[in-house]
């Protein structure tokens, strides 16, 4: 009986990675408390697992006496010589007995049993824990097995991986048994087990898809000094270089966008800005701001604000769409940010454009009423200017503020 219970959680050892010896440990705890049930608190005994043969011995120490009061703690001198007294032991001395798990009783092993089945689910679920609290911030590859309204459930070396909509990447399908990254966001603790929660929208995984796709990051050359990111839309990197001789933009980017593109399509398209970090804070918020150009910027360091100055045309790339750019740029430096719209002098302007082009924005009533007065082109139309357009009969100031924005707006677009 003793050869099978160590047996079959010497199986337990390899299959779930318990260490032998904290196994051992329980053994001997859980039949040391069996003895105390059989024979009293009072009793002295040992407990000795050997988990390579497969043997558990229980050894009971009782003083030898002449008369006997109390048995689970004394053993008369005629029962020890019964047993065979080859030590000659005499009245006073300590007599030890190996006793059989037998001699418990039925009732007494199953207890046991069962005991040891919960503690072992109790040191499995740290092991668990223990295992991916060492992984938290690293990148695990599992399988798809349930997905089901708001979340994803991933199977990783037998484990149970929870990938909430929320720390899913917007818009990206997922399909039953396809493999998947994720970085080990959380690890918590419950009654039930721990609950491991991995992240595919968090900055973390970025950086660490980063250090797997580019060598010298990985090696420390190149440093990511500052991150923001917009899962499934838009991501900034600002990176800098500990060795002149390397260009760590061009380092991230690869040859052909090779190693940046490896980490775009992991990452369900998502758009990455690479950018080179400076301390200069200036320079930084034009580097974080790119493609626009900007006229001025002016920074208050204190209340960590900047103004930026720009064409009108420049501003909805400043923004982004849906004021993505932006957004990540304020993330990405740290600073708040606010758009000064500078009209452009119309006569910058670098292309004209065919009045007849805007037919359709204008309106077929607008546009006769515009050739018939003599206006051919959009830059015709805006360097005459408000007070020029209102003198025609037709149009009111409102109309003609109207007609300005329309035209602008073609150019802004281009």
């Amino acid at each position: 009986m003793n050869r099978d219970i160590v047996e079959s959680f010497a199986d337990m050892v390899k299959e779930k990675g318990i260490d032998k010896d904290v196994l051992a440990g329980i053994i001997e705890e859980v039949f040391g408390i069996l003895v105390k049930k059989k024979y009293g608190e009072e009793a002295q005994y040992e407990v000795v697992v050997n988990m390579d043969r497969g043997d558990i011995q229980i050894f009971l120490e009782r003083e030898i006496v002449d008369e006997v009061i109390d048995e689970n703690t004394q053993i008369s001198i005629d029962a020890v010589n019964e047993k065979g007294n080859e030590d000659e032991l005499e009245v006073g001395e300590d007599f030890v007995e190996e006793i059989t798990l037998a001699s418990l009783g039925r009732r007494l092993v199953l207890l046991a049993k069962q005991s040891l089945n919960q503690k072992i689910r109790e040191i499995e679920k740290d092991v668990i824990y223990n295992e991916y609290q060492e992984l938290l911030g690293e990148i695990v590859v599992g399988d798809i097995y349930q997905i089901r309204k708001n979340d994803i459930l991933v199977n990783h070396n037998k484990n149970e991986l929870l990938l909430p909509r929320n720390e899913q990447i917007p818009f990206e399908r997922y399909k039953k048994g396809e493999t998947i990254r994720a970085i080990v966001k959380e690890v918590n603790k419950t009654s039930s087990g721990p609950v491991i929660i991995i992240s595919r929208s968090d900055n973390t995984f970025l950086k660490r898809l980063f250090e797997i796709e580019i060598p010298e990051i990985y090696d420390g050359i190149i440093d990511i000094k500052a991150m923001s990111r917009e899962p499934g839309e838009r991501a900034k990197v600002a990176v800098e270089s500990q060795d002149q001789r390397i260009d760590a933009v061009g380092a991230c980017v690869g040859m052909k966008g090779v190693r940046i593109h490896a980490i775009v399509r992991e990452l369900n398209n998502e758009n990455i800005d690479v950018i080179n970090y400076t301390d200069d804070p200036e320079l930084f918020i034009q580097r974080a701001l790119a493609p626009a150009k900007l006229n001025n910027i002016e920074i208050d360091e204190d209340e960590k604000k900047v103004v930026v100055s720009a064409d009108s045309d420049q501003v909805s790339l400043i923004v982004g769409r849906n004021g993505v750019n932006i957004r990540l740029a304020m993330k990405l430096t740290g600073y708040e940010i606010e758009i000064l719209r500078e009209e452009k002098p119309f006569e910058e302007y670098e292309e004209d454009i065919e009045l007849i082009d805007l037919k359709e924005e204008l309106g077929e009533q607008v546009y006769d009423i515009l050739i018939n007065n003599r206006y051919d082109t959009a830059l015709e139309v805006l360097i005459a200017g408000v007070d020029k357009l209102t003198e025609i009969e037709e149009f009111d100031k409102e109309k003609v503020t109207e007609i300005m924005e329309t035209i602008k707006s073609q150019y802004e677009e281009e």
